[in-house]
């Protein structure tokens, strides 16, 4: 049950000593009507002040332990059992309420709450014991919140790091092949979009004014997270190559086997071949690289040569059909630490409205190019280029908007079935859509 709590300022609960250890609150602690729990956005104060009404309405996370006792996951945990979970039950197995619940040991728990609240507000902002009163106080800065523990989501590395921890998996959360055949959707992420599909209780600041709004937030949103989520992808194929099971199958681009075996005649896989591998052996999953090698080509093109030549090693060493671990491990680290600077690079670089027009038009030109990584690289793509045009077309107005976005929508319609997805005709609509941009 979640209860709208009064935060009485001096508890020992809000002013916890400085250099304690923090531990985490749980959600009631921010949700008095006076804080984060008001009806109202309030437009004389540094924020909101209904994020957590807004967070228990209306976000899908406020849900996120819910689904563990639908039919679906009730299933998966009969198929996987308890060795694999660490219960019979999802709602009460480890493995899933690491990324279905704010679910930490009591030891790490400053005060009783209620895992069935899902994905809370310590999920992402962190323990907050350390923080929790003093930032209530006059004069009380972000970043002396972060110095005491808070996470600091403003930074477009830390927001896209804090996300991927289950939107993509860490050593500790992992969805592998085992469980996505269970019926745990295959995870796919994209920074700009994801955060644009929630409802925002927040408000993205130019990084040079605090007193501003940045127009281009996604766009650098974007770009850092997609260098963000090549490198946390580098680092599991690292992990997964000194695993048990090898190679992972979760590495590998999913639908390059699981779609409907056509005539010979009608599949765009034979037509085009199989450069790079051996017929039956399924591709490394590129996704999370094809649109970030367009942005560091408008960033930086020596980068990007490097990054490129990096990604290709890899990608020849996992497309292999029995990839040696040793290589696999050694390629992944050293390709992740080229995207590791390449995210600390976009987290401040300059974007604007004529280089977002370039890479939309440079991401539209590469459809030949993306449309053959298979359909994780074209939803990418496709979600990667509506919020660049939700950007763009917020400042520069261009009169042919409706087409635009139709030309969009229809890429949307070519990745809804991934099964039925293919390469030509995505290749064809990137066409279209380059066509009609200004």
């Amino acid at each position: 049950m979640r209860v709208a709590v009064c935060l009485v300022l001096g508890s020992g609960v809000l002013f916890a000593q400085a250099g304690e250890t923090p531990k985490y609150t749980g959600p009631g602690s921010c949700a008095s009507p006076s804080c984060h729990g008001g009806v109202q956005v309030r437009t004389t104060t540094s924020v909101q002040q209904n994020e957590y009404s807004t967070w228990v309405v209306k976000d899908k996370h406020a849900h996120a332990f819910a689904v563990l006792t639908n039919p679906v996951a009730t299933r998966m945990a009969k198929i996987l059992g308890p060795d694999k979970l660490g219960s019979a039950k999802a709602d009460t197995a480890p493995k899933c309420l690491a990324c279905h619940a704010l679910s930490v040991p009591e030891a790490d728990r400053a005060r009783t709450f209620d895992s069935t609240d899902g994905v809370s507000c310590e999920s992402c902002h962190g323990p907050a014991s350390n923080w929790l009163g003093p930032h209530t106080t006059k004069g009380w800065t972000h970043e002396r919140s972060v110095a005491a523990g808070m996470r600091d989501l403003r930074d477009p590395v830390h927001r896209a790091e804090n996300c991927l921890t289950c939107h993509l998996g860490t050593a500790d959360k992992a969805v592998d092949h085992e469980m996505i055949a269970a019926g745990h959707p295959d995870l796919y992420f994209e920074l700009a979009s994801f955060t644009a599909a929630m409802p925002r209780h927040w408000i993205e600041h130019a990084a040079d004014d605090r007193t501003k709004e940045d127009p281009f937030a996604d766009v650098r949103m974007l770009a850092a997270g997609q260098a963000v989520q090549l490198r946390e992808q580098l680092q599991r194929v690292a992990r997964n190559a000194q695993g048990n099971s090898w190679p992972e199958f979760a590495d590998l681009d999913c639908f390059a086997c699981h779609h409907s075996l056509t005539n010979a005649e009608n599949s765009w896989r034979q037509e085009l071949g199989y450069a790079g591998r051996r017929a039956g052996n399924p591709p490394w999953n590129v996704s999370r690289y094809a649109v970030l090698r367009q942005i560091v080509n408008e960033m930086d093109r020596e980068n990007g040569r490097r990054l490129e030549t990096e990604v290709d090693k890899l990608y020849a060493i996992m497309s292999s059909g029995n990839p040696d671990r040793n290589q696999a491990a050694a390629q992944a680290r050293t390709t992740a630490d080229v995207a590791g600077r390449i995210a600390q690079q976009m987290s401040t670089a300059a974007f604007d409205q004529a280089r977002t027009q370039r890479l939309l038009k440079a991401i539209a030109g590469d459809g030949d190019y993306i449309s053959r990584q298979g359909e994780r690289a074209a939803e990418q793509v496709t979600m990667a280029l509506q919020s660049l045009y939700l950007a763009y077309s917020a400042q520069a107005h261009p009169n042919n908007d409706t087409q635009i976005r139709a030309a969009i929508k229809a890429l949307f319609q070519q990745v809804e079935n991934p099964s039925a997805y293919n390469a030509a005709k995505f290749a064809e609509q990137m066409r279209a859509l380059k066509q009609v941009l200004p």
